[in-house]
């Protein structure tokens, strides 16, 4: 018969070997960086992070119980941004999140050897950010906005919208890295249908204006890029103001107000992004892990802007389109 002292030192070596239901301690719990572009939170960021965090849940990953994810608004200024890179390194953290080709740049270069999650790369192999969306071969891997062709099919659906147009500026950042790529892939499009493509480069949200005065009396099109996302009320304004017909590369710019985008879903690349977070935190390397592209684009196009602007849609494109607003 087993005597009390046994009894107890069992019991003892039972309860500590059962398995914890308490949270885990903060220091074992894993953190990844968000590394934002913008000054502060704003809608689109806001439901792109949204989408990311709903992702992580459904891979098992809960922000503040088993993960911890630190944000930080850097801005659109490539220094700040290497210097919160760095700020993450030093936290530490296991892997930075960064969307749009500059920021990406931003946290490879300020916290070197750290895996990078890239969201909607221009051109990740241009750019030099991977050897091959195949085969990555460095610490950066994720999703790429898009391929040449989607790019040229902005160009064609924009001169379908206005076809007497025969003169396009493409709107650019002037820090983004990918605005070759950008512009030749227009271009290419843009000479086998008789336009003439101007680049329009800004450096900062000041310059906005001047840059769409400069398109005036042609069209435009608005490339991906954060600043512009973060100033896209007073783009879409001033394109309506000033009469521009313009392309844009995501819905909600459509939806508030511009004339058209075409481009593949925020949700699809944030969504993905966590996919390649829960493979990271769980072993996987960046550089084996396949950069993504997305397979589906969609067309939205806004009557109601169309109309301020005094164009007549041509039927054949509203068929096309995957969504009209009245």
């Amino acid at each position: 018969m087993m005597n009390r002292k046994t009894f107890m030192a069992q019991l003892v070596v039972g309860i500590l070997g059962a398995p914890r239901l308490h949270a885990q301690p903060a220091d074992r719990v894993p953190r990844i960086g968000m590394l934002a572009s913008t000054t502060g939170p704003n809608p689109a960021g806001t439901v792109n992070y949204e989408n990311l965090l709903a992702a992580l849940r459904d891979l098992g990953w809960v922000d503040g119980k088993n993960l911890i994810v630190e944000t930080r608004f850097a801005g659109p200024n490539p220094q700040r941004q290497r210097e919160v890179a760095a700020e993450f390194k030093a936290l530490p953290v296991a892997l930075i999140v960064a969307t749009g080709t500059t920021a990406i740049r931003s946290a490879r270069d300020g916290a070197p050897g750290l895996p990078v999650v890239m969201i909607n790369a221009g051109d990740p192999v241009g750019a030099g950010f991977v050897a091959s969306l195949a085969r990555p071969g460095s610490d950066l891997t994720g999703t790429s906005a898009a391929g040449e062709e989607v790019l040229a099919k902005q160009i064609e659906l924009l001169s379908a919208a206005v076809p007497h147009v025969k003169r396009i500026g493409v709107l650019m950042n002037s820090a983004n890295p990918a605005n070759g790529f950008f512009f030749d892939a227009m271009a290419l499009r843009a000479k086998k249908l008789g336009l003439w493509l101007e680049r329009i480069e800004v450096g900062s949200p000041g310059e906005l204006e001047g840059a769409i005065e400069r398109a005036r009396g042609g069209a435009l099109v608005v490339v991906g890029d954060p600043m512009f996302v973060a100033q896209r009320g007073r783009i879409i304004e001033q394109t309506i103001r000033l009469q521009v017909p313009a392309m844009f590369g995501a819905r909600f710019y459509a939806v508030e107000g511009g004339l058209m985008s075409y481009l593949s879903s925020d949700i699809w690349h944030w969504r993905k992004a966590a996919g390649f977070i829960d493979k990271i935190l769980k072993g996987a390397k960046p550089a084996e892990l396949a950069v993504e592209q997305p397979t589906e684009f969609a067309l939205v196009i806004n009557l109601r802007t169309a109309k301020a602007l005094g164009i007549t849609m041509p039927q054949s494109l509203l068929l096309r389109a995957d969504e009209v607003i009245q």
